[in-house]
């Protein structure tokens, strides 16, 4: 089963003397996105893996005649898993500085992004896109709104990769995120040379995983590790870097009590969550429902936002008192507070938010109204 995704057509991204950089998690579906699109160019292009050492060479060499030679008569250069290649980010600018016209790809997971190695040398050069694990919007595209609802569970489940999408035994699914899990989670991390204990980073993550939704305290996911609270701060960095959670930081701009100290995590997909904790039990024998629906509805918002260039600042509300909205946006100058809901109990707007933030708008997302705010 072939899925659309959402960049299929990548020619309004790309410029001359540009690097379009696409990041991703890693077996999101980055390289097969490229070789789709470039059955379609017309143009005489390059395609190579920064895995080639002869590859690492020629970019990594910042020698202007080589890296010139390396391109000539191409009017486009594409490079997947350029994280590979050291010194890439100079290596792209010579190319894009030094031959007219040039387009260069370039794809990246985490550690494109951990190394820093594009940052500062592409300033003004470059174009970035982020590929997720397949969204409901995109499904769209092969489902109508009565079989994706019917559907929910799987996503709840297993999530969005796309090639535990296209399977369609659980057994399947599951041996294909157990080795998801196991052998490419912390494969860019683990490079690091600052990063040395797996166990630690897994049982870190299934910290993570069982708090879902909740505050997190560093100094006791730190306690419950054995690894100082900076080292916990350092590792759940790289595990944003690496596309494997989300931190979203507590809103204030009123109240005293509002908490704003501690982050929620929420993990790029959830068939990653359940696999790291080998729970794929279906929806009604599951007592963590409520917390699959929330990192679900955030997700998929995150990645409509972005596809659809909804720009918003995200956070979440939470009082000492107890009263909580579970999602905040911030945008055109506007308050929008979304509170996510599994259950069919009846939600009532906080009183202190709506005291402290009377022009806001409240909605309650629940099973019927999902895929209007996602998709």
């Amino acid at each position: 089963m072939k899925i659309p995704r959402f960049y299929q057509d990548l020619t309004p991204y790309l410029k001359p003397n540009n690097v379009l950089v696409i990041y991703g998690p890693r077996q999101v579906g980055k390289t097969t996105l490229i070789q789709d699109f470039l059955a379609t160019v017309p143009g005489r292009y390059k395609l190579d893996s920064g895995d080639n050492i002869r590859i690492q060479t020629v970019l990594g060499s910042q020698d202007f005649d080589v890296i010139k030679e390396y391109a000539q008569g191409y009017s486009l250069i594409v490079i997947d898993e350029a994280q590979r290649i050291p010194n890439v980010g100079q290596g792209l600018k010579i190319l894009v500085d030094q031959l007219p016209g040039i387009q260069v790809i370039a794809t990246g997971s985490s550690s494109f992004e951990l190394a820093g190695q594009v940052g500062e040398p592409l300033t003004g050069r470059k174009t970035t896109l982020t590929l997720y694990p397949v969204s409901q919007l995109e499904l769209r595209g092969l489902y109508n709104t009565y079989e994706l609802k019917n559907n929910l569970e799987h996503w709840l489940v297993f999530g969005g990769y796309p090639e535990i999408t296209a399977v369609g035994s659980k057994s399947e699914k599951i041996r294909l995120l157990e080795e998801l899990v196991q052998s490419y989670l912390f494969k860019d991390i683990l490079e690091l040379e600052q990063v040395k204990s797996s166990r630690t980073l897994m049982d870190l993550l299934r910290l993570l995983a069982f708090q879902v939704g909740k505050e997190v305290s560093l100094n006791e996911l730190g306690q419950q590790v054995g690894v100082d609270t900076k080292t916990v701060a350092r590792y759940l960095d790289l595990f944003e870097k690496a596309f494997v959670v989300y931190n979203l930081r507590g809103f204030s701009r009123n109240l005293r009590s509002e908490i704003v100290r501690k982050g929620k995590y929420y993990f790029y997909d959830n068939g990653i969550r359940n696999g790291v904790i080998s729970n794929f039990n279906e929806m009604g024998l599951r007592n963590d429902a409520g917390e699959l629906w929330e990192n679900f509805l955030f997700m998929e918002r995150l990645k409509k936002r972005s596809y659809q260039n909804i720009y918003a600042n995200s956070y979440f509300w939470r009082t000492w008192e107890r009263q909580e909205i579970d999602l905040i946006e911030e945008r055109e100058g506007k308050l929008f507070a979304f509170e996510f809901k599994w259950g069919k109990d009846k939600t009532k707007l906080p009183k202190q938010w709506a005291a402290a933030y009377p022009e806001a708008l409240f909605e309650v997302i629940d099973r019927e109204n999902y895929l209007e705010f996602i998709a």
